[in-house]
């Protein structure tokens, strides 16, 4: 098996969610008592949101360079970024490294490219929501994406900031969220992207109208791929 490199902590919430999925899945492929060889740079989250926050994305890339060229010297083979909107900063990143780092809308992009899927719907933070760097990759694969809700975005944003990243999962916003996907299920999509590493912790991805594509689990597949070569 090749090693993998995760740079986490964007949240430990979501790092969390990684390692255990991509472990889950070794095991599976390999059976007995398998595990992946992975290393993780986990970095501290409040301050990179305090970059974002600021809208200073270099502070932010500065610190996911470091974090990346670590995993490097340390002997990782590939890179999972395992946030969402820190792709924003991936050009950057990418280019202080010579080992691979997997876009996540990129695997994303090639999972409904594969399945056909043509319209759909992208669930996430403001940023990921809104600006090109995210939904370019995915419409790069044939996908075309409804307008982004903006009254939506804001509201993941406060779930995420308040709730997830701390680790704490409120009915409301199960139910909020239900509601949602709910009311997008009836436009014309034939998809949700769940773009945001935590929602998995307050959304059931298989019991939707609609199919769902968790990026959290796509991308940690990405990795497994990689490992097994």
């Amino acid at each position: 098996m090749r090693k993998l490199g995760l740079v986490g902590g964007l949240s430990w919430t979501s790092t969390a969610r990684y390692y255990e999925i991509i472990n889950k899945l070794v095991q599976r492929k390999l059976g007995g008592q398998h595990s992946a060889p992975l290393l993780i740079e986990s970095l501290d989250f409040a301050a990179v949101a305090s970059c974002v926050s600021d809208d200073d994305w270099d502070c932010a890339a500065t610190q996911l360079i470091d974090a990346a060229r670590r995993l490097e010297g340390a002997g990782a083979g590939a890179l999972l970024i395992c946030a969402n909107s820190m792709h924003r900063v991936y050009d950057q990143v990418q280019a202080a490294v010579s080992i691979p780092i997997l876009h996540i809308a990129e695997e994303v992009g090639k999972a409904m490219q594969a399945d056909g899927v043509e319209k759909a719907a992208l669930i996430g933070t403001r940023r990921v929501m809104t600006e090109k760097f995210y939904r370019q990759r995915l419409v790069a694969h044939g996908v075309s994406l409804l307008p982004p809700d903006m009254a939506l975005a804001e509201q993941v944003d406060r779930i995420f900031y308040e709730e997830l990243t701390l680790g704490k999962i409120n009915r409301e916003s199960q139910r909020f969220m239900k509601s949602e996907l709910t009311d997008i299920a009836k436009q014309d999509v034939q998809a949700v992207v769940l773009a945001c590493t935590e929602l998995e912790m307050i959304v059931d991805v298989r019991a939707n109208v609609l199919p769902i594509y968790d990026c959290t689990s796509i991308h940690a597949q990405a990795g497994v791929d990689f490992i097994l070569g």
